[in-house]
C-alpha cells in the first residue's frame, strides 16, 4: 500500500530501471503553444505582464544599490521553472520533479552557497555585521552570533523542504481520496469528485504560491549580501 502510494514520487520507471520520469522537467515545453513565441500574441502579452510585475517586485526587494542590474532575471527564471514543474505534476501520470529533495535542495543549496561565497569574499565586514542585530546588548552578542549562524545555515534546507513538502502533501491527499472512489456509492462518489476538483484548484494555487515564495525568499537572501 505504502509502496504504491509513494510510487508517484518514484523517479525510476519499469523501462530498464532508467530515471526517465525526470524528462517531464523539460518535456513540458512541448505543450507550450507556438503562438507563445509570436509577438504580440495574447499568450506572450499575458506572460510578459506577469514577468514585468515580478521584475518590479524583485527590484524593490533587491534595492537600488544592487550590483548587477539584470539580477532580477535570474529570480524570474527560477520562479518560472519551479511554477512550470509544479503545474506539470498536476497532470495524471506525470512525475513531479519539484516534490523531490534532490531537485529542490540542489536549487536552494547552489544559490545559497553562491550568495555566501560572494558575500564573505566581497563584503566580509557587512556579513559580520549581519551576525549581530542592531541594538543587541553586549552580554547577548555571543548567543546572537550562534543563533544567526544557525538560522543562516538552515536556510537552504528550509527552502527545499518547504517546496517539496507542499508538493508531496497535496498530491498524496489527491491520491488517497482517489483510491477510495471504486468502493463508494454514487452519492458519495459525486461528493468525492467535487472535493477532488476543489483540491485540484487549491493545488494550482499552491503551485503558484510556492514558486513565488521560493523566488522571493531567495531574492531576500541575495539582498542581504550586498
Amino acid at each position: 500500500m505504502m509502496t504504491n502510494l509513494f510510487s508517484v514520487f518514484d523517479p525510476s520507471t519499469s523501462t530498464f530501471n532508467l530515471p526517465l520520469n525526470w524528462l517531464s522537467t523539460i518535456m513540458g515545453l512541448l505543450f507550450i503553444p507556438s503562438t507563445m513565441w509570436l509577438i504580440p500574441s495574447r499568450h506572450f502579452l499575458l506572460w510578459n505582464m506577469i514577468l514585468m510585475n515580478l521584475h518590479k517586485e524583485f527590484k524593490n526587494l533587491l534595492g537600488e544599490n544592487q550590483v548587477n542590474k539584470g539580477s532580477t532575471l535570474m529570480f524570474i527564471s527560477l520562479f518560472s521553472m519551479i511554477m512550470f514543474n509544479n503545474f506539470m505534476g498536476l497532470f495524471p501520470y506525470i512525475f513531479t520533479s519539484t516534490s523531490h529533495l534532490v531537485m529542490t535542495l540542489s536549487l536552494a543549496l547552489s544559490l545559497w552557497l553562491t550568495f555566501m561565497i560572494y558575500g564573505w569574499v566581497n563584503n566580509t565586514q557587512h556579513m559580520f555585521i549581519h551576525l549581530v542585530p542592531q541594538g543587541t546588548p553586549g552580554i547577548l552578542m555571543p548567543f546572537m552570533v550562534c543563533i544567526e549562524t544557525v538560522s543562516n545555515l538552515i536556510r537552504p534546507g528550509t527552502l527545499a523542504v518547504r517546496l517539496a513538502a507542499n508538493m508531496i502533501a497535496g498530491h498524496l491527499l489527491l491520491t488517497l481520496l482517489g483510491n477510495n472512489g471504486p468502493s463508494m456509492s454514487i452519492p458519495l462518489l459525486i461528493i468525492l469528485i467535487i472535493a477532488q476538483i476543489a483540491l485540484l484548484i487549491l493545488e494550482s494555487a499552491v503551485a503558484i504560491i510556492q514558486s513565488y515564495v521560493f523566488a522571493v525568499l531567495t531574492t531576500l537572501y541575495s539582498s542581504e549580501v550586498n
